[in-house]
């Protein structure tokens, strides 16, 4: 489900290999990731920015429940809240932290 979705925020594999706190040189397994019913990494971090990017998904569906295409947008979009830094570039500048930043931004 993760890899669906970085599909459709079009996301570039640098961007997902961030996102998920694997290195840079990591891209085979990203790969793997992405063959159909292949297991992830059962590090906690890992599991954790797993559960906090799909938080963050539900999040924007409940934001904007008719307008699916400003869902998938919204991550790579400037946001004046983060300093017209797209939410994707908070996560990337703030690791993890980053990641929550994003997700109770969008909770409140």
């Amino acid at each position: 489900m993760i890899m669906r979705l970085f599909e459709l925020w079009n996301l570039t594999t640098q961007e997902q290999l961030q996102l998920l706190g694997l290195e840079p040189n990591a891209r085979s397994t990203l790969a793997r990731y992405r063959q159909p019913g292949a297991a992830f990494g059962s590090g906690r971090d890992f599991m954790d920015r797993v559960s906090q990017l799909l938080n963050i998904h539900k999040s924007l569906r409940l934001i904007f429940p008719h307008n699916p295409e400003l869902v998938y947008q919204w991550p790579k979009s400037p946001n004046q809240v983060f300093g017209n830094k797209t939410p994707v570039q908070v996560m990337q500048e703030y690791g993890f932290s980053g990641v929550l930043m994003v997700r109770t931004y969008l909770d409140r």
